[in-house]
């Protein structure tokens, strides 16, 4: 380090031994000495304006200041990990906290098997539970019709839902057209066991049934949701037995709450009703009708019932949904039956393009050339028939509301209309509009219908062959 150049020589002579040499007033040692304190040249390392820090301590020292020894801190990186870990501890705790999230834990499935819960996110668990829930309450059925021939292989197969235990009998919800035809019913529950099924009533119009089995052995029920409240896009379950396959479970989504279609109660390709339903996009299979459409929470919300099933159509399945379901359930464990006002005519669309009239049938009809809707009377029972109506008699209105189709006729009815409520019926036959009142009664069961067509085709028939007779014997041959 160089030294100031005027203190150059001084210096020097130090070194040398120290002598003092006369420089003025004072001693050469003594400027030497007086510049070594100013300049700190022996106590520092570098030549430095400041304090040094041995003088610093050494002052603090003196002053009598006791400090303790610093200890080591903690680096950046040190403290950003246990920041960290802490902060996951404690998101992990409120988490389990707000969901209660619970251990990981076995339990049972409707199978007898079992399944971890704990391990898997909220929604995955609450559908876990609610299959759980609801599967030991579908059972599978098996329509042993005639043309099975008491082939299991051959059988017809549904599905139903267990909603009643009374007096050691459970009951069964399914649709009417899983059990059409059926000579043996055969349900197997979930857990394997087969039992007969005995049909407690059906409804075509609706297309619920209920059955009834011996109770042993069935320790659930389903528990009935709000089908009224469903919103869409709200996830569903629908469980059931597709193609055989008991239990079989698919997710899905309420793609709309309230959905009317035309359907074909008569499967003849003509819609003559309309069913109002819950429209999902959950896998649905032959099999899957009478299965249960659950929310959840393990609710029972709708009946599966149909799908349409095409080229390139895909997730669009149909239930009826609860509310309208337990309407008819009720009036079936109450009567056999649902209660509907009965005119009693089987008809045919004047316009049906799937059983159009010939010209000579327009012929015969005699209608006039303006009159382009209506129903055409194939049978008459009942009311009908009491009051007159019979074959080829075109209904175009009631109670003045003007009738096009089956469909309007059926709709009209039982929308509007009671039992016992009186009912103008506006016709053309012969080519004369007339006007009759019928009464409507109940609809009779369909045994009693059955009773009441053959009766009506043995006096068909009876009056013909004496009609034919009578023929015979004014006929030429018989002379």
């Amino acid at each position: 380090m160089a030294l100031p150049a005027g203190n150059k020589v001084e210096v020097e002579l130090y070194f040398q031994g120290m002598k003092k040499v006369d420089s003025g007033s004072e001693t050469l040692d003594v400027k030497l000495r007086r510049e070594r304190v100013r300049m700190g040249l022996f106590d520092d390392d570098f030549y430095s304006t400041k304090v040094s820090r041995r003088h610093e301590r050494r002052t603090e020292s003196n002053r009598g200041w006791n400090r303790k020894k610093n200890r080591p801190g903690w680096s950046t990186l040190q403290v950003s990990i246990v920041s960290s870990v802490l902060s996951a501890i404690v998101a992990v705790l409120l988490f389990s906290f707000i969901t209660g999230l619970p251990s990981t834990k076995a339990r049972l499935g409707s199978d007898g098997g079992s399944y971890l819960v704990g391990d898997t996110d909220p929604f995955s668990r609450r559908i876990s539970t609610a299959a759980a829930k609801v599967g030991p309450s579908v059972v599978s059925i098996l329509n042993h019709h005639k043309l099975s021939g008491g082939d299991p292989e051959q059988a017809a197969l549904g599905s139903g839902v267990i909603f009643k235990k009374e007096k050691g009998k459970a009951f069964i919800i399914t649709n009417a057209h899983v059990i059409q035809g059926a000579s043996d019913l055969e349900i197997l529950t979930s857990s394997g066991e087969s039992k007969r099924a005995k049909v407690v009533g059906q409804d075509i119009i609706s297309d619920i049934a209920v059955l009834e089995v011996d109770d042993k052995g069935i320790t659930s029920v389903i528990s009935l949701g709000n089908s009224g409240s469903l919103r869409p896009g709200e996830a569903v379950l629908a469980v059931g037995n597709p193609l055989g396959l008991g239990g079989s479970l698919t997710f899905g989504i309420v793609s709309y709450t309230s959905r009317v279609i035309p359907v074909s109660i008569n499967q003849d390709g003509h819609y003559d009703w309309e069913q109002e339903v819950i429209q999902i996009d959950a896998a649905i299979n032959d099999g899957n009708s009478g299965g249960a459409l659950v929310n959840l929470n393990g609710e029972l919300i709708g009946i599966n019932t149909m799908k349409i099933a095409d080229t390139g159509v895909e997730g669009l399945g149909f239930a009826i949904p609860v509310s309208e379901v337990m309407k008819s359930v009720n009036d079936l464990m109450e009567h056999g039956k649902v209660a509907r006002p009965y005119l009693g005519v089987y008809t045919l669309d004047l316009n049906n393009p799937f059983s159009e009239l010939s010209e000579e049938d327009h012929r015969e009809l005699m209608l006039p050339a303006d009159v382009k809707d209506g129903v055409i009377v194939l049978e008459a029972h009942g009311p009908a028939k009491s009051v007159g109506l019979k074959l080829n008699d075109v209904i175009v209105k009631l109670d003045k509301q003007p009738i096009q189709s089956t469909l309007d006729l059926r709709k009209y009815l039982y929308g509007h209309k009671k039992i016992g409520d009186e009912l103008e019926v506006s016709f053309y036959r012969d080519g004369h509009l007339q006007r009759v009142k019928a009464k409507l009664s109940d609809k009779p069961a369909e045994s009693e219908l059955e009773n009441e067509l053959d009766s009506d085709l043995n006096n068909d028939l009876h009056n013909d062959f004496h009609e034919w007779d009578r023929d015979y014997e004014e006929s030429d041959i018989h002379r």
